[in-house]
């Protein structure tokens, strides 16, 4: 039986963006105030989410799982940082599953786990997931509705 296809956002759906900022020199933060994620660097200086690496593994198991991401065009060093990120806290599970795209309706699927609607989450053939909102509140949650929805 083919598994069916899950994609899982970055920023603050694995990781925990604000968790890098005590560790960016505070003149570098002050430099990018408006634009965090432009800061060089930043993203490969976040914390997981709480559950989140926990959940990625459960999740790898059942479905077909990517990591389904946007990165900063004008930070180029974005792009290998979050490669390194997965890497570092997902190994083997996300061997090879990394896209970064801004345009994440061109990915085809049954599901998508996001934080917002933005860069074409909201256009997302299959069911987008809200991590944050409504009954997803938190990765258990999360949990609670996919596990049943891989059969």
């Amino acid at each position: 039986m083919t598994k069916k296809i899950l994609y899982i956002d970055m920023d603050n759906v694995l990781v925990e963006f604000q968790s890098a900022f005590p560790r960016v020199d505070p003149a570098l933060l002050a430099k990018h105030k408006d634009d965090e994620d432009e800061v060089p660097g930043i993203f490969s200086l976040m914390d997981p989410k709480e559950g989140a690496l926990e959940a990625y593994t459960t999740l790898s198991e059942l479905f077909d799982t990517y990591i389904l991401s946007t990165s900063p065009w004008e930070n180029p060093s974005a792009w290998a940082d979050k490669l390194l990120w997965v890497k570092k806290h997902l190994g083997g599970p996300a061997y090879k599953r990394l896209i970064l795209s801004h345009h994440k309706n061109l990915n085809r699927g049954h599901f998508l786990v996001d934080d917002r609607d933005k860069n074409g989450a909201d256009r997302f053939e299959g069911e987008l997931i809200r991590l944050h909102e409504d009954h997803f509140k938190t990765w258990s949650e999360v949990l609670d509705y996919l596990v049943p929805q891989a059969t």
